[in-house]
């Protein structure tokens, strides 16, 4: 009896192996998808969402979970898309909390980022891969080509403390040609170093709303006092041969630029550096604060920390800003290009064009 029942015991020995097999096949399907789809852009997402269900599930939930957070949980809080015009649920990047600069060859430029999960942790460990694709960051060296140290205060302060201590080095009275200086990262304080105000990422809440004739914009979610530190646009080079190709595409609604340019004039009154800041395709969300005519609500204040090449564009709140506003500030005077793109801030001076420079 039990010889006869063979035959059909070892089929469904066979049917369980079958079943096991393709448990194991679909979790590493899985695995792969979800290890592979976050590095994918918007539209290779949609492409591939159109394939099978599983992907289209997959798909949602990293289209979901990017437009909850641009920063990629790296900042202190999260930076969500809010969209009522259309249906584009977030805008598409390279998010980096730091100044960076790109290297030589534009090949080496990363073109991809993974973005997909809120896990602080995940995305901490993802995100550290933006340092490993060609980033460096700029720092003053010395003869010996040593990297020039900052100060080596446990506690730093801004004046004389009289019985012959002294200040913190680190204020070097600049802000008279308006530069504000911080201790960098070679000082002996730590990050809760009262002169190191602007490198502890953002602060305020925020959020990034898109309308009809603007675009993305970036919003208060809070109340935020005047004088509050909001955020910094990051630094890059390469921007004439950049700003050739943006305005050959400026007249397509699909592409915007973010560059800007910013004069440094030095304190000997006799040089200036010019710093083209780039946030196009590689940024944080200061890429997304729009130009008011009539200044806006934010300010910019250059920063330099100690042994930095490079000085810091900072953004503070020039007056109390109720939750719920947006946040702008001038692009600048000059209107280079009379038939240049319109300008929709909707003040009282409003120009009507945007303002322009031949760079």
């Amino acid at each position: 009896m039990a010889f006869s029942n063979a035959p059909t015991e070892l089929i469904n020995c066979h049917k369980r192996t079958i079943e096991v097999d393709e448990e194991q096949k679909q979790n590493q399907f899985l695995q792969w998808a979800r290890l592979i789809l976050p590095w994918l852009t918007p539209g290779e997402l949609a492409n591939v969402s159109l394939t099978c269900r599983t992907l289209s599930q997959i798909s949602k939930s990293i289209t979901l979970s990017r437009s909850l957070d641009a920063s990629r949980s790296v900042e202190n809080f999260p930076i969500p898309f809010h969209n009522a015009a259309d249906k584009t649920p977030y805008a598409y990047f390279i998010y980096t909390p730091s100044q960076i600069i790109p290297p030589p060859c534009p090949a080496q430029f990363p073109p991809r980022q993974f973005w997909a999960s809120t896990n602080a942790a995940a995305d901490a460990e993802s995100n550290s891969s933006l340092s490993r694709l060609g980033f460096d960051s700029v720092s003053l060296v010395c003869e010996s080509d040593e990297s020039e140290s900052g100060c080596d205060c446990e506690e730093c302060f801004e004046v004389g403390l009289g019985d012959g201590v002294f200040g913190c080095p680190c204020f070097s009275g600049l802000e008279d040609v308006g530069i504000v200086s911080e201790c960098g990262p070679s000082c002996g304080c730590g990050s809760e170093c009262g002169n190191r105000l602007t490198q502890r990422g953002i602060s305020v809440r925020l959020k990034i709303v898109r309308s009809v004739n603007k675009g993305w914009g970036l919003y208060a979610d809070q109340f935020i006092k005047q004088g509050q530190f909001i955020c910094e646009l990051l630094t890059t080079k390469e921007a004439r041969r950049r700003q050739q190709i943006y305005d050959g595409l400026a007249s397509s609604p699909r592409n915007s630029s973010a560059l800007l340019v910013i004069r440094e004039h030095l304190p000997s009154g006799k040089a200036c550096l010019r710093m083209n800041i780039d946030a196009t395709r590689i940024g944080n969300i200061a890429r997304f604060i729009n130009h008011s005519c009539d200044g806006g609500n934010l300010s910019t204040t250059l920063v330099r920390s100690s042994g930095s090449i490079l000085p810091r564009l900072c953004f503070f709140a020039s007056k109390d800003i109720k939750e719920g506003e947006e946040l702008a500030f001038s692009y600048g005077e000059i209107r280079a290009r009379p038939r240049g793109l319109p300008c929709y801030c909707g003040s009282t001076s409003c120009f009507g064009i945007l303002p322009s420079e031949n760079t």
